[in-house]
């Protein structure tokens, strides 16, 4: 038998699975590229995932740190504000203290007028029953002009002793039992000032 013969003979008794061997490293092959290539598609969808993860972080770290920008510069002007309102009122508080009266005296500066020339007209004139009625006139005017800054006179003749605004200098006898606890008679004057007792009424009371 010839050479040829012979591997023709010996091609023909080869195993079928030997003979597809190149075929079947081929699936495998692609096989294997389709694995790799999901798995890269994961390990991208996964990276992409976590950009997109970083990125909202970074974006949320990003308008946080505006906010605590926006706050802080909110605190330092209302910080400001405030120390120029303090400021203005201490100022407002001083000039206040100082030029309270203004108002006040600028009202009585008529009455002033008034009483320098009452005391001019006693220095050439006898007539006492005129000057008398002239210093009442001023005093009514006085009373008037202290009325209307919110000054008022404690009534006492006849009340009863009330401790809010009056203080007991003496006390007598009463003439009677229905004056008992009331007001006798007032030695001082005492006044309100837009309803807030400035000076008591010094006051002889019964008992």
């Amino acid at each position: 038998m010839s050479k040829n013969k012979k591997n023709k003979k010996f091609n023909k008794n080869m195993n079928p699975t030997e003979k597809n061997q190149p075929q079947d490293e081929e699936v495998l092959k692609n096989q294997e590229t389709a694995e790799d290539a999901a798995i890269d598609e994961k390990t991208q969808k996964e990276a992409e995932e976590e950009l997109s993860a970083d990125e909202k972080l970074n974006k949320e770290l990003a308008d946080a740190q505006k906010t605590i920008e926006e706050q802080h510069d909110k605190y330092l002007r209302l910080s400001a504000e405030f120390d120029n309102y303090r400021k203005r009122t201490m100022k407002e508080k001083a000039e206040l203290i100082k030029n309270g009266g203004e108002k006040t005296i600028t009202a009585i500066l008529p009455v002033l007028d008034d009483l320098e020339r009452a005391v001019k007209t006693m220095e050439t004139s006898d007539d006492v029953k005129a000057m008398r009625e002239g210093v009442e006139l001023i005093y009514n005017k006085f009373l008037k002009t202290l009325s209307q800054e919110g000054l008022q006179k404690i009534e006492t003749e006849g009340k009863e002793f009330n401790t809010d605004y009056c203080e007991a200098i003496a006390l007598v006898p009463a003439p009677s039992e229905d004056q008992k606890g009331k007001i006798l008679d007032c030695v001082q004057t005492g006044y309100t000032l837009n309803d807030k007792v400035i000076r008591h009424a010094k006051v002889v009371v019964a008992q």
